[in-house]
């Protein structure tokens, strides 16, 4: 009976060392989720931003191509 309890004791031991672990890890998923939410979320931005100055770049384009067909050389 004693030896019974002695395993119980230390799978149970096991056990709470196992959850104490899983806590720390998803602890620090949860904080690299995060993280990569904020990186993801701040290169979209950076796309956005870039998107637009193309856009513009872009619509400037015609009208300089335009100016020099009528320049003289």
């Amino acid at each position: 009976m004693d030896a019974d309890l002695k395993r119980l004791e230390d799978k149970i031991s096991k056990l709470i060392s196992l959850c104490v672990t899983l806590r720390e890890e998803n602890v620090q998923l949860r904080d690299d989720l995060t993280q990569a939410q904020q990186n993801s979320n701040t290169l979209k931005s950076n796309m956005l931003l870039a998107s637009e100055k193309l856009e513009i770049l872009l619509e400037t384009i015609p009208a300089n191509i335009a100016s020099l067909d009528t320049e003289p050389l």
